[in-house]
């Protein structure tokens, strides 16, 4: 009786996370079809295991090679033979492995109106650059991350800011399992993806900078105490930074400069892009952890800026901090619809009207400025200031 009760458990275990691993993405594949109706070449770019594969197979599609699997590689052995006769949307995975092809999916695109390519790729900077150079005004780029909380819904917020948004990590339903992917994820990306992409650096190096990074999460950079700290060259702390932003690892984010006459900062922040990656790497395995620990603001920040940017939907160039010397920041600002908006996040009750608040607002000309936090309630803190619940955020037109 009692194994009788375990087989049960299991298999219901086993449903529920089968049915969790199918979860919807609707707004990234809208996204994603907008595209694919615009352009004949699409990019897909993300992190690994993000879900690029699993979005893109359940766009319908005509033919489908992935360069990770010795018979679709072996089928590539010619790929003009293999490609030109085809019609349709053609899906081709994990596209850095062989560069080669972007000039003749450029000669195929612009010789055979039938075709569509939809490419999947796991390393931004070097595919941007190599399919750029071969494929410029007939392609789009698509950065997907992990889950949004549009995708798990409102009452998963807190396992999804916990666990992260790759799809791996969160539809576990023990903590322990999602730790422990989280701990291989880290491993794996460090000992085989990073010197897949011909980057000859220790794993046991990297991984000691990334954790160190960690605890610079949403603070500015300073390029010469990271070197010291760490015991290399300011040159080799940007070569770091430069591959752990090259493999959607890290966000960058660049200061707004603008004529107040006022002392700006010039460096960039820092954030892990992926909540569950940071926890994992600041040894925090759960929410109690979490709210107790002095990352706890920071944690929240970095969750609900990301939120934001796949709300906002735009490139990674196109949005900023801004602070000045004083004391007075902006955690995030964009352009759009030909006005400044901004976005402030607070870990708190209930934000209240700041003086930077003010500053900002004046010193940027804002349309608007969303502080938001993690409460449930919406309010008006001033004209063109509001309180808004990250949740709420997720669904917001004005931006």
């Amino acid at each position: 009786m009692k194994c009788q009760i375990n087989y049960l458990t299991f298999h219901v275990l086993s449903i529920i996370l089968f049915l969790m691993k199918l979860i919807a993405r609707p707004i990234d594949r809208i996204r994603i079809l907008k595209l694919l109706d615009t352009f004949p070449v699409t990019a897909i770019l993300g992190a690994r295991q993000c879900g690029k594969t699993t979005i893109a197979r359940n766009i319908n599609h005509d033919h489908y090679f992935d360069l990770e699997n010795p018979i679709d590689m072996a089928r590539l052995d010619h790929p003009q033979l293999a490609l030109e006769d085809l019609d349709g949307l053609i899906i081709i995975d994990e596209i850095q492995r062989s560069p080669d092809l972007f000039p003749l999916i450029r000669y195929l695109v612009d010789n055979h109106p039938k075709q569509k390519y939809l490419i999947l790729g796991s390393a931004s900077r070097d595919l941007i650059r190599q399919s750029s150079e071969t494929l410029a005004g007939r392609i789009a780029y698509y950065s997907l991350g992990g889950f949004s909380i549009q995708d798990v819904g409102a009452e998963n917020f807190k396992a999804l800011w916990i666990k992260g948004g790759f799809p791996d990590a969160f539809t576990p339903v023990h903590e322990e399992s999602s730790i422990l992917w989280r701990q291989n994820f880290i491993t794996t990306f460090l000992e085989r993806d990073i010197p897949q992409l011909g980057i000859n650096i220790p794993a046991r190096t990297l991984r000691r900078f990334w954790t160190m990074l960690s605890h610079y999460h949403g603070q500015i950079i300073n390029y010469a105490e990271l070197g010291r700290s760490f015991g290399i060259s300011d040159m080799t702390v940007r070569k770091y930074i430069d591959i752990l932003e090259g493999t959607f690892m890290l966000r960058v984010l660049q200061p707004w400069y603008v004529n107040t006459g006022k002392r700006l900062v010039k460096r960039p922040k820092i954030y892990l892009k992926d909540s569950g990656l940071f926890h994992t790497l600041m040894n925090i395995d759960n929410y109690e952890q979490l709210v107790s620990h002095p990352k706890l603001g920071a944690s929240f920040e970095g969750f609900a800026l990301e939120s934001m940017c796949r709300q906002i939907n735009k490139n990674d160039n196109e949005l900023y901090f801004y602070s000045i010397h004083s004391g007075s920041e902006l955690d995030l600002f964009w352009q759009g619809q030909g006005k400044n908006w901004g976005a402030e996040f607070k870990y708190t009750d209930a934000p209240r009207l700041t003086r930077s608040m003010k500053t900002v607002q004046n010193d940027l000309d804002l349309a608007h400025l969303w502080v938001v936090y993690p409460g449930k309630t919406t309010y008006r803190l001033a004209e063109n200031i509001t309180v808004l619940s990250l949740i709420d955020s997720q669904g917001n037109p004005e931006y």
